[in-house]
């Protein structure tokens, strides 16, 4: 990544470290250290996150020419496509969700998706997603409030709807099941949370 650039571009925006670590669901700490290039491997969906909030697009943002922009899935095949599996997603309280895989899903071709996970709980049986279910998720930093989303909480994972107010620095994430309260974050605690992405789409294996 050209390491000025970055910079350049948030300070054309007005942003301070804090204003686009808050907007992308990470730390000032870490937009620092992309801006100074000491972490060169950006994860693909923090590259989509951070063009998101700056107003670019990716290729603009890494300095990519046309010729060597990454390529485009093309494993649709027969109306048929195959997702990654992340791991696994708590749909209670937050577990671990590794972000190794060997494990490939298939699905139809029009759900746009980057990866999948298995739910497992009971907190969002309220939106039809039980234990067991797929959930294939969409890479993007910021969702809509009310949208279902995958949410890291500390390096941990949890599947919940979104409400966010920037306005009062306040996040909460809500279960869809009454047996279990609203988890609410504020100020400071916003540092250890990000979105991995929107919920789109899930297998149930409830016959």
């Amino acid at each position: 990544m050209k390491t000025t650039r970055l910079r350049e571009l948030r300070l054309a925006r007005g942003l301070t470290l804090e204003h686009l670590a808050l907007l992308v669901g990470t730390s000032k700490q870490t937009i620092s250290r992309y801006e100074k290039g000491v972490i060169e491997n950006i994860p693909p969906y923090r590259i989509e996150g951070l063009a998101e909030a700056l107003n670019t697009t990716p290729s603009v943002l890494m300095g990519w020419d046309e010729e060597t922009l990454p390529p485009k899935d093309e494993g649709v095949q027969n109306g048929v496509k195959r997702i990654p599996m992340l791991g696994e997603i708590a749909c209670g309280n937050p577990i671990y969700a590794s972000e190794e895989h060997d494990t490939f899903i298939s699905v139809r071709g029009d759900v746009d998706a980057d990866f999948c996970l298995m739910a497992h709980g009971d907190s969002m049986t309220g939106a039809r997603i039980y234990d067991g279910d797929i959930v294939f998720i969409r890479k993007q930093s910021l969702v809509g409030n009310g949208e279902i989303a995958a949410v890291i909480i500390n390096d941990e994972a949890t599947l919940k709807r979104v409400y966010f107010y920037p306005e009062e620095g306040k996040l909460v994430l809500c279960p869809e099941n009454p047996r279990y309260a609203p988890l609410l974050f504020v100020g400071s605690e916003l540092n250890d949370i990000r979105i991995l992405g929107k919920a789109v789409a899930f297998q149930s294996t409830v016959i």
